[in-house]
């Protein structure tokens, strides 16, 4: 699952891309984490949200309740159950990306392994969103199963909506949108790299 992306290009360069007015971006990293923000394009406007929906936790010890823990990613066989339903019905939206990272290696020496798509800087991922108590807008990553370029490195991926189907994924019917969650058909980047999985 993906728990670590990349946008090198600025708001204004995203906007015109995806033919979406500026909203509210506030800022933002060029590496984007779960549970800090990031952008998405809602309704036309490139808007800054909170990756992940927060899932309440209690102390067991304590009973008493803890930060929220981030979901932020939502498989695309599992759209139909309660945490998710109602997003994918009525709030689908585009995460502007310019490469995404999975883990690989051993446990304790993980490294980044990025994909990105060799003709462009920027491309849409699926993404569902809500508005939530603890953090306002908040926005989770659609996951496919792999296509052959990730399936060394892990089992899904995010799905990547071509720019033919933007429109589709946030303005069509539930069923129109499902039928776009499916592993990237063309070709993709792989670039493994030594750079440590964890954040320094």
């Amino acid at each position: 699952m993906c728990n670590l992306y990349r946008l090198t290009k600025g708001t204004d360069e995203v906007a015109k891309l995806f033919g979406a007015t500026l909203s509210s971006t506030g800022n933002f990293a060029s590496e984007v984490y779960p549970g800090y923000p990031g952008l998405v394009v809602s309704a036309g406007e490139l808007r800054s949200m909170v990756w992940g929906f927060p899932l309440a936790l209690k102390s067991k010890k304590t009973g008493l309740p803890l930060k929220p823990k981030p979901v932020n990613n939502a498989r695309a066989d599992k759209l139909d159950s309660f945490m998710w339903r109602y997003s994918f019905a009525e709030r689908r939206c585009l995460i502007p990306v310019s490469k995404f990272a999975e883990a690989e290696g051993a446990t304790g020496s993980k490294t980044r392994t990025w994909f990105s798509l060799p003709d462009q800087d920027v491309f849409a991922v699926a993404g569902i969103w809500r508005e939530t108590d603890e953090w306002g807008a908040a926005y989770s990553m659609v996951m496919t199963q792999a296509c052959e370029h990730v399936a060394d490195v892990h089992d899904r991926m995010p799905v990547v909506v071509q720019r033919d189907h933007w429109a589709k994924w946030v303005e069509g019917a539930p069923e129109e949108a499902r039928e776009l969650c499916r592993p990237y058909p063309a070709a993709m980047t792989v670039d493994r790299t030594d750079e440590t999985w964890r954040r320094a």
